[in-house]
């Protein structure tokens, strides 16, 4: 079916801190890769043609290509633009926690939701839509989870409490250097919620996620 323009985010979008930068073929740590370069192809166009599409005032079609494509995922899409020779600065970064629709529909929905939507942003110029490298990460299913089980660099977290969520991909804490109990207050603290909020009762769930992007030349 075609696709219409971006609408504002709901619920299931969630926004992200700024992820690493992992060139297309490379997965998270701990993480096996279920998409073949291929199809890692394909997706990152997809997610470019969504923007463009946009832009252009254009539908296209959502309509997944094949049966691993049609098979519901969590994703987020990150945007990035590089000026001159500085180091790429983040653009956007919105993504579906849940597997609620087909993996291809949910980047081409998260490129546009990252593209347009993401509040801390403003939305992408015709100009700069040529020039932004992206990169995908495609999530597992968030599952309950008690603290000694996280693994730092293989898990990300979901913190939700009294109607607050909040959401680390499992590169951010490698980033940064945290170790558990910190990826824990941090995710927390993403959601608004006390530090400690993960020892009164709020609900932790962890998730895997494969990432890749583009080859950049810098």
């Amino acid at each position: 079916m075609p696709m219409p323009l971006p609408q504002s985010n709901s619920q299931s979008t969630v926004d992200c801190s700024q992820p690493s930068r992992t060139e297309s073929g490379a997965a998270s740590e701990g993480a096996s890769q279920e998409f073949s370069n291929a199809e890692r192809t394909v997706l990152l166009g997809l997610a470019h043609d969504s923007i463009f599409s946009a832009l252009q005032n254009r539908e296209i079609c959502l309509d997944p290509p094949t049966p691993h494509f049609a098979e519901p995922r969590g994703a987020f899409t990150s945007l990035y633009l590089r000026q001159g020779d500085e180091p790429k600065q983040l653009r956007g970064c919105v993504g579906y926690v849940l597997p609620s629709c087909p993996v291809y529909r949910a980047v081409a929905e998260t490129a546009r939701a990252a593209a347009f939507d993401d509040h801390r942003f403003r939305p992408v110029t015709i100009e700069e839509a040529p020039i932004l490298e992206i990169e995908l990460s495609i999530l597992s299913p968030p599952r309950a989870v008690q603290p000694d089980e996280i693994e730092v660099g293989r898990h990300g977290l979901v913190i939700s409490q009294h109607g607050h969520r909040g959401l680390l991909l499992p590169q951010v804490p490698v980033e940064h250097g945290w170790d558990c109990l910190t990826f824990l207050e941090q995710t927390c603290r993403k959601a608004g919620l006390p530090l400690d909020a993960w020892k009164h009762g709020a609900n932790i769930e962890a998730f895997t996620a494969e990432v890749f992007a583009e080859k950049s030349d810098k």
